[in-house]
């Protein structure tokens, strides 16, 4: 049975066969006995986006005991990729990813008119429009999704869709699927701060079942 730790564009997270691009954390959110997420999804405002590989080739124990104490360690959390991520609320890691965590936060700052972002401003910004911890979702008309820039994800009603080369792309655990008619009206799960990231030039990687 697959573990309970991947994530979907609103921050869920559920428990599904289909393999993801990326992996990420949230801090300890898992039981390493039975394997199993405990009630809270994050002990820690900074939720990141990281490599599958470790830099220095360190295995991990998915939901194991992988703390040098022999405690949980943070729980992994896996992607489809990190347009997924970002929809999340995750941001690149600065560690495994440093080149794009840095590019991520030159744009962030250039979006959100910031002098300076550093991680912690961030985090706490993302942590106020992540839709896993406000529940809330921006009314969408069609002509303000066509002028969302690409990597921005929005559900319509169960559908969820991303946006790339100015099409709507539909999302699932595997991939994405051929492109929609551009819907009348949606809800916004991306954090508008990211969307700014967005539109100030980040490009976020994708899945290659999204076809430019």
């Amino acid at each position: 049975m697959p573990l309970q730790n991947r994530v979907d564009p609103a921050g869920d997270i559920v428990a599904t066969t289909a393999r993801g691009l990326f992996t990420g954390n949230r801090g300890v959110i898992h039981d390493p006995a039975s394997k199993a997420l405990l009630a809270r999804r994050w002990t820690t405002k900074a939720w990141i986006v990281c490599t599958l590989e470790h830099p220095h080739g360190t295995r991990r124990e998915p939901m194991g005991r992988n703390s040098p104490s022999g405690g949980a360690g943070w729980t992994e959390l896996f992607f489809l990729d990190e347009v997924t991520a970002l929809s999340a609320g995750h941001r690149p890691c600065f560690y495994c990813r440093r080149e794009a965590a840095q590019d991520f936060q030159r744009c962030f700052a250039k979006g959100n008119g910031l002098a300076t972002a550093p991680a912690p401003r961030i985090d706490k910004l993302l942590h106020a429009e992540r839709h896993a911890v406000t529940g809330d979702t921006q009314p969408l008309r069609q002509d303000q999704i066509r002028n969302l820039p690409d990597g921005t994800v929005f559900a319509v009603e169960t559908a969820v869709l991303a946006l790339r080369a100015g099409r709507a792309l539909p999302w699932n655990f595997s991939g994405y699927g051929e492109p929609q008619a551009m819907p009348a009206h949606a809800r916004l799960l991306t954090p508008r701060s990211t969307i700014a990231a967005l539109r100030a030039g980040y490009a976020p990687a994708w899945h290659p079942s999204a076809r430019a």
